[in-house]
């Protein structure tokens, strides 16, 4: 028996990145000697592609525009045992890599994120930092497990997560997807923390604290639609069905002392409320079955691909 050496992917997702994309290739290229790194440019009109081919990068392209619609191709296209992505702003420390790949092959891990640790003021802005932690701990709510730092974009995946990954979404809420399907097929995964940096001059931010943060809140809700149908239409059919009782105990009450229900239009609410609320309930279960009947199809692709690090008969 003997180990295969692991070929190890770093993608960098880029967008107007001409100041940053040079260093940060250059920075992983020193971390991980033996990676190829590709950038996939994401319509920049700016140098990014020209910097990132003179930097020694393998570069392509994606015309759709969106962060989800970037990883979605280059999960698809790049074939490799080990990927490693970050972003290509210079804001992720390259040095953390390699501790991240070998965590990967050691412990047989599906994904390990970087926990971003700021020293620089500017680095992360407080909004950012704040919804983070709502987030992070809405997702632990609504899933029972979650992650310190759910919005990092610096981590490291085995070849079975991301040939199971489905990827749907479209821009900055791909991390949220991406630690959701890691829960919901309870792989193994773990956490270091990483140094965050300020951008370097030129380099902007594409984040937009409240138009993603909403998109980011639509997804979660969506996920846990998806994911977890009983809970999601049996609340909603709990809470018709309790609003209903709470309106009916007048007509009930009057029905008893006068044996007349004098106010039909409320009483027909009050049905047509009990008969959505049964159906939601039902609609629930329903949606189970076949939430589990994809659940399982992503764990048999999943299981279609060797661990990591798992050894060759020769």
């Amino acid at each position: 028996m003997a180990a295969k050496q692991p070929r190890v992917a770093v993608l960098l997702p880029c967008y107007n990145e001409e100041a940053a994309i040079g260093a940060t290739v250059e920075g992983f290229r020193k971390a991980l000697p033996d990676a190829t790194i590709y950038v996939y440019d994401n319509n920049s009109r700016d140098k990014t592609k020209a910097v990132a081919k003179a930097a020694g990068a393998i570069v392509r392209s994606e015309t759709q525009q969106g962060k989800g619609h970037v990883v979605r191709r280059m999960f698809a296209d790049i074939d490799a045992d080990i990927y490693l992505m970050a972003d290509g702003d210079l804001t992720y420390d390259a040095g953390a890599a390699s501790r991240m790949v070998r965590l990967i092959v050691d412990e047989q891990l599906d994904m390990v994120v970087g926990i971003r640790r700021h020293d620089v003021t500017d680095a992360y802005r407080g909004g950012h930092v704040l919804g983070n932690r709502i987030f992070t701990r809405l997702l632990s709510k609504l899933f029972r497990r979650s992650f310190t730092d759910i919005f990092s974009g610096y981590r490291a995946f085995s070849r079975r997560f991301v040939k199971s990954f489905p990827v749907l979404s479209e821009g900055f809420e791909i991390e949220t997807e991406m630690s959701v399907h890691a829960l919901e097929l309870r792989m193994p995964v773990d956490e270091i923390e990483t140094r965050y940096g300020a951008r370097p001059e030129g380099s902007h931010s594409k984040l937009s604290t409240f138009r993603d943060g909403w998109r980011i809140l639509k997804t979660i809700v969506t996920l846990y639609r998806i994911e977890r149908p009983v809970l999601f239409f049996g609340g909603i059919g709990a809470f018709l069905l309790l609003a209903a009782l709470i309106i009916a105990a007048p007509l009930v009450f009057t029905y008893i002392e006068t044996g007349l229900v004098p106010r039909f239009p409320t009483a027909i609410l009050v049905t047509g409320m009990t008969i959505v609320a049964v159906l939601s309930f039902f609609a629930g279960l329903i949606l189970d079955t076949v939430t589990r009947g994809r659940r399982e199809m992503r764990r048999l692709a999943y299981l279609s691909q060797p661990a990591p690090g798992a050894p060759l008969q020769l």
